[in-house]
């Protein structure tokens, strides 16, 4: 790697920074949404899981025509900024109001959570994408891109972990009206206002910082404006089949969807795990979510130099393999008898353990898979003729938002199935049906990861792999 190579930090944190609207969001719609609506506002779990699986086939369509537009788009601020900056203030806004549902019936609720996640998710899709996008424009070299998606994995757990430990710190406290804390619902609906708030400054932050760099950077056009004008959507899909259309892009996008689902899945059960299936406590809870930030920086100084040591996709796998055998361990050792008791000394240290090793082995998986991402951008443009940054990362915004979509929904059926009590205190939840919650749970999660460690074995671009097509590039000038 050479110092041309290498980014400034304060690009690299302006960029990084940006991910702390994903990452508020991304927690809060995985760890809390599903449990605040099937517990707290009485929304039957199934519906509230539906809503959201609902609100993510939506960004089948939005999602890639987003990446598109902002391929093809130029003005004075970039091909991407425009779409950052016009997403601060409605997707700050919407998600406000997700956490301030008013008291309707059950039918009207669905739909007002189906419409504020379908806003939400399309919202936030006008910033992550294009923001993501940026990337491969910043730089070329292979190692470098591995560190600046560290920092932004980094910086998306950081402020999601944040808000998390803030919630269990203040927000979601045991009061004379609300004896369990995480049915406390003035909790939720100032964590609301609180969120809002810390989306809008980190778009806005992030904007501004990488501006300058990449408007420095800013591709040529293309074809003409009035060629542009003149495509019709079904030009714009056949040329979106056509790019994404790779064997490796293929097996990227199937493996992250499956390791997306599975953490979904688990994201979206855990603090009903957590209260229900092992009992503990608010302040057991928050201790457990404060190790969020040691996962997190973890990933950040270990992803990388495991990258450029192994190559991209063996690291991957190393993490993913790692994963897929302490993800479920605790829950499977339970149901087998051979896991402490609740209210054991050793269980919450011996979960807290698994918790954050499991974490740190996602984040680090993650950060590698969005670095593999960008080195397809090369690669297609060599086979298209076309750099397409947007609609790659078009497609991880929807891998990631898989989290709350399949994966809620997957949580809310297995709620449903095993006729999980509404609002009620663990202690007269039945032994029988948080049983039956984890032995449904496991096999999911198995599965699931197993999907994912055989699809990342087709994904073929190595570092000679990348070098190739960098110089390729340069010969056609």
């Amino acid at each position: 790697m050479t110092s041309a190579s290498l980014l400034p930090p304060r690009v690299k944190f302006a960029y990084g920074i940006g991910s702390i609207a994903y990452g508020v969001k991304e927690q809060g719609f995985a760890y809390f949404l599903l449990m605040f609506y099937g517990t707290v506002v009485g929304l039957e779990p199934a519906l509230a899981g539906t809503a959201l699986l609902i609100a993510l086939l939506t960004d089948a369509i939005s999602d890639p025509i987003v990446g598109y537009w902002s391929d093809n788009i130029h003005t004075r601020w970039g091909r991407r900024h425009p779409f950052m900056y016009a997403s601060a203030i409605p997707v700050s806004l919407c998600y406000f109001l997700i956490w301030q549902p008013p008291d309707w019936s059950e039918q009207a609720l669905f739909f007002y959570l189906l419409a504020l996640a379908i806003l939400i998710r399309t919202l936030i899709t006008f910033f992550e994408t294009p923001s993501s996008a940026l990337m491969p424009e910043l730089t070329s070299d292979y190692d470098e891109r591995t560190a600046i998606q560290a920092w932004r994995h980094f910086f998306g757990w950081f402020g999601g972990a944040s808000l998390t430990i803030l919630m269990f710190a203040a927000l979601l406290v045991p009061t004379a009206e609300y004896e369990v804390g995480t049915l406390n619902r003035q909790g939720y609906e100032t964590y609301g206002v609180i969120a809002g708030v810390a989306i809008f400054i980190a778009i806005i932050v992030s904007s501004i910082g990488t501006q300058h760099a990449i408007k420095l950077k800013q591709p040529a056009r293309r074809e003409p404006s009035a060629e542009r004008r003149s495509k019709r959507l079904t030009d714009i899909f056949a040329e979106l089949k056509e790019t994404l259309f790779d064997p490796s892009f293929f097996a990227l996008f199937v493996s992250s969807m499956a390791g997306a689902v599975a953490t979904g899945l688990s994201a979206g059960l855990t603090f009903i795990m957590m209260s229900y299936f092992w009992q503990l406590s608010s302040l057991q809870m928050f201790l457990w979510t404060c190790m969020v930030l040691v996962a997190a920086t973890v990933g950040l100084l270990v992803a990388p130099r495991v990258a450029r040591r192994l190559g991209k996709r063996h690291a991957v796998l190393c993490f993913g393999g790692a994963a897929f055998v302490i993800q479920p361990a605790p829950v499977t050792l339970r149901l087998l008898g051979i896991f402490p008791d609740n209210g054991d000394p050793l269980l919450f240290p011996l979960l807290l353990a698994f918790s954050t090793v499991e974490l740190s082995l996602m984040i680090s998986m993650q950060v590698v898979l969005a670095s593999m991402v960008a080195d397809l951008v090369e690669h297609s443009e060599i086979r298209t003729g076309r750099r397409s940054e947007g609609v790659f990362y078009a497609a991880v915004t929807f891998i990631k938002k898989t989290n709350q979509g399949v994966g809620a929904f997957i949580a809310g059926l297995l709620l449903q199935w095993v006729d999980f009590p509404k609002g009620a205190n663990p202690a007269d939840v039945p032994a029988a049906v948080t049983a039956d919650l984890g032995s449904m749970l496991v096999p999911c999660q198995y599965l699931l990861w197993s999907i994912m460690l055989i699809a990342i074995y087709r994904y073929r671009i190595d570092r000679e792999t990348h070098v190739q097509n960098l110089s390729a590039l340069q010969k056609r000038g």
